[in-house]
């Protein structure tokens, strides 16, 4: 296991602190949290574009952000000070099937870029270089004190994830692994389980497929505590392409 180090530059000062309080499940219960995200080669994925989406996103009642990358994470920061964003980092490696936020590196880099919580690949799959999600989520907890949002496929991995010691479950990667890639989002006949399995001070999201305000409405009335939402809102380049594909001859 590499040494701790600190993020370079050091972790941003975020104004006035990020109590606990405010990622509890009372605390963004039947809120929006906005994905802003663009693909590799979209002239969206431009930091200063990111931040701009983000900053509509929250002037328009998001309670929060989940952002990809320690670049576009520390832009919004500086444009959005006092954000409450969810923060992950993609990277693919050979060995391994995990890419959002697989290892010690990628958190250590989210963190120190100024996101409030940290968003992990929380699967039983193996994870690049044999690195196991309890040890990655101990160390996160303990080194940094990190608050962690567990992506999940499936009610146990949830339940796992929340005692390790995930603050944040997310139904984020059903349908997208190789488990559930029979299943397509969102993940509706998970949120009634989880939330009868998790801890009470578990805060649930559903992620993952919401592409209406109605199903948004029913992610909460099946015990989400907030919904995140992104290509409906923010993924201009697939929904230009959808539309563009549908009314081909």
């Amino acid at each position: 296991m590499p040494p701790l180090s600190p993020p370079l530059g050091g972790r941003p000062a975020i104004p006035g602190g990020t109590p606990a309080e405010r990622l509890e499940p009372a605390a963004v219960r039947g809120g929006l949290i906005v994905s802003v995200q663009a693909p590799e080669g979209s002239p969206l994925r431009d930091p200063q574009v990111i931040a701009a989406m983000a900053e509509a996103s929250l002037a328009n009642g998001a309670i929060g952000v989940r952002l990809e990358s320690p670049e576009h994470i520390a832009a919004v920061r500086r444009r959005c000070p006092q954000a409450l964003i969810v923060g992950l980092w993609k990277r693919s490696f050979p060995d391994s099937p995990v890419y959002i936020t697989p290892g010690w590196e990628e958190m250590l880099a989210v963190w120190g870029a100024g996101a409030d919580v940290v968003a992990i690949d929380a699967t039983e799959r193996q994870r690049p270089d044999g690195y196991a999600l309890a040890e990655l989520i101990k160390r996160a907890t303990e080194e940094l004190g990190a608050p962690l949002m567990a992506d999940v496929d499936s009610v146990a991995n949830g339940v796992q994830a929340a005692t390790l010691g995930c603050r944040w479950v997310g139904t984020t990667l059903y349908g997208y692994t190789e488990g559930t890639a029979a299943q397509r989002p969102p993940a509706w006949d998970l949120l009634e389980p989880l939330r009868a399995a998790l801890p009470a001070d578990t805060t649930l999201i559903c992620e993952g497929g919401i592409a209406s305000p109605d199903q948004a409405q029913r992610a909460l009335q099946q015990g989400a505590d907030a919904v995140v939402v992104g290509t409906a809102i923010t993924g201009v380049d697939l929904q230009v392409a959808t539309y563009v594909q549908q009314l081909r001859p």
